[in-house]
C-alpha cells in the first residue's frame, strides 16, 4: 500500500530529509545510455525512479534541477524529440530514467507504438523501479491522456507519485486549488502515492521536497 504522509506542502519532509536529498543529488550524476527497446537495457543496479509525463511537459529540466547540472539531460522545445529511455547514475545506488513523452511526437505511427509498447514492457518487466514520478503541467491539470498512463500504472501494481510542473505559473490560490484537485483524483488509485509534488525547475520550488521523497523511498528500500 502507499505510504501516508502528513503535510501537502513538504511532503512531510524532516530539515534532515532535505539534507540528505541536498547531498545526495550534488553526487557525481553521469550518463548511463540510452535505450531504444528492451533488449538493450541495461543491466539493473540497486533501484530505478522513472519520470513519466507528456511531451514538453518539463521532465529533462526537472532531472537537470533534482541534480543541480544544467544540461546533464537534453531539453527541447520540439515534442516528441526524446525517443528512447535514457538512463542516468549516482555510482551504484540509484539510477534515474527519462522516459518518452507521451501524447504527441513528430515520428510515424509505427514508431510511436513501438515506442509505447518498449515503455509499457519496462514499467511491467523492471524490477527494481521503485517508483514513476508522473508529471503533470500544473496550468492545466490531469488530463484524459494522463489517467490512461495512470490506469496503466495502477493495473501493473508499479508505485507513482504525481509532480506537478511549472508551479510558479499559476497564483498561490490556483496552485492549491491545482493541488486538492490532483490529489482528489489520485484518492481511489491503489498504486499512487498520496501526496503530490509541486515543483518549478526555473524557481527550483519543491525541489528539496522532492529530493527528500527520494532519500525517504531508498532508506525503506534499506539503502543509503
Amino acid at each position: 500500500m502507499p505510504e501516508t504522509q502528513d503535510d501537502n506542502t513538504s511532503g512531510g519532509a524532516s530539515p534532515e530529509e532535505i539534507e540528505a536529498g541536498r547531498r545526495l543529488f550534488a553526487g557525481d550524476w553521469q550518463f548511463l545510455t540510452a535505450a531504444p527497446t528492451i533488449a538493450t537495457l541495461p543491466p539493473m543496479r540497486t533501484i530505478e525512479i522513472a519520470f513519466a509525463g507528456r511531451s514538453n511537459v518539463g521532465k529533462s529540466s526537472l532531472i537537470n534541477a533534482l541534480t543541480g547540472r544544467k544540461a546533464l539531460a537534453r531539453t527541447s522545445v520540439t515534442p516528441g524529440r526524446t525517443q528512447e529511455l535514457i538512463f542516468f547514475g549516482l555510482g551504484p545506488e540509484l539510477t534515474l530514467v527519462d522516459m518518452p513523452g507521451y501524447g504527441f511526437a513528430k515520428a510515424p505511427k509505427d514508431k510511436v507504438d513501438a515506442w509505447t509498447a518498449t515503455i509499457h514492457a519496462y514499467l511491467r518487466g523492471r524490477a527494481n523501479l521503485a517508483r514513476v514520478f508522473v508529471l503533470i503541467d500544473s496550468r492545466h491539470g490531469l488530463k484524459p491522456i494522463d489517467r490512461d498512463v495512470l490506469d496503466g500504472l495502477d493495473k501493473a501494481a508499479v508505485s507513482y507519485a504525481v509532480v506537478l510542473t511549472k508551479a510558479d505559473e499559476l497564483r498561490k490560490g490556483e496552485l492549491e486549488a491545482r493541488i486538492a484537485e490532483t490529489e482528489a483524483g489520485l484518492a481511489r488509485r491503489p498504486a499512487a502515492f498520496p501526496t503530490v509534488f509541486p515543483t518549478s525547475s526555473r524557481e527550483a520550488t519543491g525541489i528539496p521536497e522532492l529530493r527528500a521523497a527520494v532519500v525517504r523511498l531508498m532508506a525503506e528500500r534499506g539503502i543509503g
